[in-house]
């Protein structure tokens, strides 16, 4: 059973910074492709960042492109998602996601089979 617990989220300024943290549980995820999705209220859950665990091999939406770093921890099963620059507009529930098939790196959510619970991330102008 793969779990996925997110945390990190809260309540920052525009022009702040947030770091989220993703644990997961269940699996060697060595071989895995993780990433994040963000959902405002009305919207699309929508593509953020993902990393391929074992390659190393990152995407990203323009919309946070240099803004926005995925990385992973290996000895922890942990990954993370540092935010700086913030912006009104990332205002959303963020969710991370495992694919088990590490070859690619996914940018939309039919190719993730897992995922966490979410976690509210709001930033005020």
């Amino acid at each position: 059973q793969v779990q996925l617990v997110e945390s990190g989220g809260g309540l920052a300024q525009a022009g702040g910074s947030l770091r989220l943290s993703c644990a997961a549980s269940g699996r060697t995820f060595s071989r895995y492709t993780v990433g994040w999705f963000r959902q405002a209220p009305g919207k699309e859950r929508e593509f953020v960042a993902a990393i391929s665990w074992s390659r190393g091999s990152t995407g990203y939406a323009d919309s946070v492109k240099g803004r926005f770093t995925i990385s992973t921890d290996n000895a922890n099963n942990t990954m993370y998602l540092q935010m700086n620059s913030l912006k009104p507009e990332d205002t959303a529930v963020y969710y991370c996601a495992a694919d088990q098939f590490g070859w690619r790196v996914g940018t939309t959510k039919y190719s993730y089979a897992y995922w966490g619970q979410g976690t509210q991330v709001t930033v005020s102008s």
